[in-house]
Parts: C-alpha cells; structure tokens; sequence
C-alpha cells in the first residue's frame, strides 16, 4: 500500500471553496479519501463539490457550509460530516482572514479582534470539536495552514503575521496534548501563493518582482503545491512527524 494511501479516512478542509483549500480537498480526493468542502456560501462549495463527484464518483465530496467566525458553524460542520461519513480522520484548518493591511499603529482593535478570532480562536474550536473521536481511536492528523507570515516581520501585514506565529504554537502545544493518543498536529507555512487570497502580493508586476527575484526558485508557489505537502501530513508517510512547521515557500526564507 502507498503511503499516501487516504482510502477509507474522512477529511474537513475549511475555506475549500477556492485557492489552497480546494487544492487540497481535490488532492486528498485524489489520494481516496472522503472530503467535506466547507467555506461561508454553499454555492461555491457545491461547485467543487460537483467537480470532486464528477472525477472520483458520487459520495466522495459533500457541501458544509460554515463561517469559522460562528461556533455554531462549525459544530455544525463537525455534527454533519460525522452524520454523512460516520467519523472524521483528517481536519484542515485553513480558512483565514486579512482584514486589515497596514502597520500597526493603525489597526482598530475590532480588526485585531477579527485576525486573532477567525485565525487562532476558530482553529481551536473545531479541534475541540474534532479531536475526542480521534483520541478515542487513536488515529488522526490535524494540519494548520499557517503562513511563512508567522516566521517574519513586516510593515503592512504584522496583524496577520502575529495570528500565524500563534498557529505554529497552538499546533506545538496540541501535538504535546495529543501525542500520547497517536494524533498529530502540524502546520503548513506556505509563501506566496497564486490565490485570490494573495492576489494583491502578484497581480501587479513590481510587487510580483519585489516577492520573486530574491527567491531561489525565482517565482510564486501553485495551490496545488501546498496539497501536496497535505497529502503527506494527512497520510501514514508523515507518522513520525507532530509539532512541525512544514515551509513550502520556494526557498524564501533561508
């Protein structure tokens, strides 16, 4: 058996209506797993929904819509998965959001609030959520899509960075709660990616120059190439990895 081997295990990937989260529902598809698609409007989970079904039969991807700032949401989105599949095996926190781009001076303690809620606090919840079924069968991976953000400074983003720095330490604590049960709590830190999310950083061509000429790659990474990255820690080939911070950044940060 491959192992990347997903079949027959259960994941949630929040803010897979698009961009890495949806890459990394697809590849998880891919890899056999059943995969619920979750983000605010279930329109747009439903579009890859259909798109999952289309490729890998009918049953493989259902529509959750949750807003990870709702903790009635995401109870939901846990409640309906173990509903639908019996069990979740693999929970990828990767819904976030920026609401503020600036230094830090002028952020309004509203949109602080609104970084650290949606980024750490949701995260927390839904692991509270998830994890008891996953000690008791002690077997599980949680993934935090956290950022290289979290590993720098920065004038316009430092709002957003300080909620990735907590990301790589609530997955470091979780990993030392968890281990004892065999579940595993890893971030992934992605760099730059073609996203709508980030597509302020490469849509105009300075700043795309600005993030890529001192990159030893020389370019900005695809969706797809963080899915891969969750394929591994989703999978029996990362076993012996928790607590980690996995960077995918083309070679940014060295």
């Amino acid at each position: 058996m491959s192992l990347f081997d997903l079949s027959g295990k259960v994941a949630i990937v929040t803010g897979s209506s698009r961009g890495i989260g949806r890459a990394i529902a697809e590849q998880l598809a891919v890899q056999g797993a059943k995969v619920v698609i979750s983000s605010r409007k279930i329109e747009a989970c439903q579009d890859v929904v259909d798109a999952i079904n289309a490729r890998h039969g009918a049953g493989t991807a259902i529509a959750v819509p949750a807003n990870i700032s709702s903790k009635d949401d995401l109870q939901r989105l846990v409640d309906e998965t173990n509903r639908a599949f019996g069990k979740i095996d693999v929970l990828v926190c990767n819904a976030a959001s920026n609401p503020y781009y600036g230094p830090m001076s002028g952020v309004s303690d509203e949109q602080f609030r609104k970084v650290l809620d949606n980024n750490v606090i949701s995260n927390h919840w839904l692991i509270q959520m998830v994890a008891p079924q996953m000690i008791e069968r002690k077997d599980g991976s949680i993934i935090i899509v956290s950022s290289i953000g979290g590993l720098r400074g920065s004038p316009t983003i430092g709002v957003y960075n300080i909620s990735k720095a907590a990301d790589f330490q609530l997955a470091r604590n979780l990993a030392v709660e968890f281990g004892p049960h065999n579940v595993r709590v890893n971030c992934i830190a992605p760099g730059l990616i073609k996203t709508d999310f980030a597509r302020a950083l490469w849509e105009d061509p300075e700043r795309y120059k600005q993030s890529t000429q001192g990159a030893p790659l020389r370019r900005i990474g695809e969706p797809v190439e963080i899915a891969g990255a969750a394929v591994f820690l989703a999978s029996a080939a990362s076993s012996f990895m928790t607590g980690q911070a996995m960077v995918v950044d083309g070679g940014v940060t060295i």
